[in-house]
């Protein structure tokens, strides 16, 4: 049925179970699976009047940092599906809104399917925060399989 997953990962939600489940939907279809991480940003924190202060070590040092946990998140990724037989690439893009290189990335790669996780957040914490998930399912036109 689905031939091409989309597996979206963030530092919260990628444990094993949900990367065996994401693994287990592909074998059991034939699929390929893309496993995705949005990388954050950098923002600078410090204004000073109207000018921005930044510091280039900064920049550097967080650079370093998010890259460092994109590759272990999607080498993790990338190990439960070769453990499984599963056929797999990883991708990984600056994104300022996580949702929206989700999309783009699902659409880009020729996906069927995106496979993704939630928080499970509930009430005013949902509202306040968002959801992510919530975000891809009001703006995909991909099929969204939700995790929880």
């Amino acid at each position: 049925m689905f031939k091409h997953i989309l597996v979206p990962l963030s530092i919260e939600l990628s444990n094993e179970k949900f990367l065996e489940s994401a693994c287990l939907l592909a074998k059991e279809n034939g699929a390929k699976i893309t496993f995705y991480h949005a990388i954050p940003p950098y923002f600078p924190s410090i204004m000073v009047a109207d000018n921005v202060v930044t510091d280039s070590n900064v920049y550097d040092a967080f650079s370093v940092a998010v890259n460092k946990q994109a590759a272990t998140l999607l080498e993790a990724a990338e190990a439960a599906a070769k453990n499984m037989a599963v056929p797999c690439a990883t991708l990984s893009t600056l994104r300022d809104s996580p949702y929206e290189g989700i999309v783009i990335a699902a659409t880009e790669q020729g996906c069927d399917l995106i496979f993704m996780s939630s928080h499970g957040r509930r009430g005013m914490s949902a509202l306040l925060l968002g959801s992510e998930t919530q975000k891809v399912l009001t703006h995909c036109k991909i099929p969204v399989l939700v995790y929880r």
